[in-house]
């Protein structure tokens, strides 16, 4: 039987291992300065070469940032860096798209419920400022895009988790990015579905304004298979033909 043969660890490494385990155990907190190099090797009882050859590792990997003339710290988790590839819309296909809109599905679901339940005056301020704007989208097509992402980003700010506000902005733009790219859809170039669009709005705000967590989840459930219909039909049309008959 061959055996794997066993890689003995460089110096470096093993200067970042033990670093890890300090940032895994909380010895070293997010936001805490590191030692200066000519410190950790005196600490580690190795050369400062070896010391930057850590942190430069460490570094990569998203552990640690250094800041010019300050020093090195241990970086703090920032859900605002949570970040989807805008230019993979390019390559999606409608399967992709549908997945794409089953993740939304997921996402808005629970963010609804939860702004229902912890939504505050300043939520439901920008909520109905949103259905206003909603309301010119028979005169100004692009308004009304920008007024339901706008309430639907609001609805994730509702929740108050910090997280999911940063996941629903990826998958929103990455939606918006792909339906540019595939067939420049516009949902609210139809008389018919800008009413339609408005009324399933506004029956998800009145949900959230009572604070009933299973309605709101009803309504928006209800608002997403509309959407996912009207953008399938949509993208099921030949592409010669224009999107605001």
């Amino acid at each position: 039987m061959k055996y794997k043969q066993i890689k003995t660890k460089k110096i470096y490494e093993e200067i970042a291992d033990a670093l890890i385990e300090s940032i895994r155990t909380g010895e070293l907190l997010p936001g805490e300065k590191l030692d200066s190099v000519q410190a950790l090797s005196e600490s580690f009882q190795v050369s400062r070469s070896a010391v930057r050859e850590a942190l430069s590792a460490l570094k990569a990997i998203g552990l640690i940032e250094m800041k010019q003339g300050e020093g090195t710290y241990v970086k703090q988790f920032d859900p605002e860096q949570l970040t989807i590839n805008l230019s993979s819309a390019f390559l999606m296909k409608q399967h992709d798209v549908t997945q794409l809109l089953e993740v939304r599905a997921i996402i808005e679901t629970g963010a609804v419920k939860k702004a229902a339940l912890l939504r505050t005056d300043d939520d439901l301020h920008q909520l109905r400022e949103a259905l206003e704007q909603m309301k010119l989208a028979e005169a100004h097509e692009e308004i009304g895009e920008e007024a339901d992402l706008t309430f639907h980003l609001a609805l994730a700010k509702a929740s108050k988790n910090d997280l999911l506000k940063a996941l629903m902005n990826q998958v929103s733009a990455l939606l918006v990015e792909t339906m540019r790219e595939t067939r420049k859809v516009v949902l609210f170039s139809k008389k018919a579905s800008i009413r339609q669009l408005y009324k399933e709005h506004e029956q998800i705000y009145r949900a959230v304004e009572a604070r009933q967590p299973e309605e709101a989840e009803r309504a928006m459930l209800i608002h997403l298979e509309n959407v996912e219909k009207l953008l399938s039909d949509v993208l099921q049309e030949p592409t010669g033909q224009s999107d605001t008959q």
